[in-house]
């Protein structure tokens, strides 16, 4: 079974996001980069696919700049063996993403795709069903518990609590953090990635337009949270909440 992980370069999940001053978006200027910790998940469930036996090959792909091959390499270094970057330098859309890696399926035709449920800089949850949907694949969302048993089975998070689905393959999984804890790598591991193949191309090469049907206006960053005060009695409390939050 040939197993494709889509990885994303965003923000470190550590560093305090800042606003550029002309509010034109986010300032990346300097800024620490890493795989997005639900890419993480999926990559070690691609890897602990492997390790069972049910994995021969894990490609990892990457829709974005140059600078993503680091977080590429950081997946091989996990245990993915090999890599393909898209190119691309503009801001893309969930769509977009989805589309190029549509082509990327077509090309290495796999039997599973396991992609993070989200991104933690747009927060979407978009790209895996979108991809789903133009692949014509089963999916399997929110996953916390991948078996392959003839079928895929994935057991989902939902609102109700679980859910189990069984998937004809090939298939698309997003995964949610129960899933499992990702590795970290070793030094001998990080030294073998820089020799595992990595290749670039174009959208041009794959057939795919990324151009994007949405314009960022303006980013602002949060409100500031006032202060909270305290009160000497539950009559206060309902006197507060009542003439100046007025809640109640």
């Amino acid at each position: 079974m040939k197993v494709l992980v889509a990885v994303k370069r965003v923000v470190d999940y550590n560093v305090k996001v800042r606003v550029k001053a002309d509010n034109s978006g986010v300032d990346l200027a300097n800024v620490k980069m890493s795989m997005n910790p639900f890419c993480e998940i999926a990559v070690e469930e691609a890897v602990r696919l492997k390790e069972k036996g049910v994995a021969t090959e894990i490609v990892v792909v990457s829709v974005g700049p140059t600078t993503a091959q680091e977080q590429l390499r950081t997946a091989l270094a996990l245990g993915a063996d090999r890599a393909i970057l898209v190119e691309a330098a503009d801001e893309l859309n969930s769509l977009a993403v989805a589309k190029a890696l549509k082509a990327v399926v077509d090309k290495e035709q796999p039997q599973l795709v396991i992609l993070g449920k989200q991104a933690i800089d747009s927060d979407n949850n978009q790209t895996g069903q979108m991809l789903a949907a133009l692949t014509g694949y089963a999916q399997g969302t929110f996953a916390s518990k991948i078996e392959v048993q003839g079928n895929l089975v994935v057991t989902r998070e939902i609102d109700g609590g679980l859910q189990t689905v069984s998937l004809s393959l090939p298939a698309v999984v997003t995964t949610d953090l129960r899933l499992n804890e990702p590795r970290y790598a070793s030094l001998p591991n990080i030294m073998k990635a820089k020799k595992k193949p990595l290749e670039t191309v174009t959208p041009d090469a794959l057939g795919v337009s990324l151009a994007s049907t949405n314009k960022t206006l303006k980013v602002e960053a949060p409100a500031a949270r006032s202060a909270g005060i305290k009160v000497k009695s539950v009559a206060e409390l309902v006197e507060k909440l009542k003439n100046e939050a007025k809640v109640i």
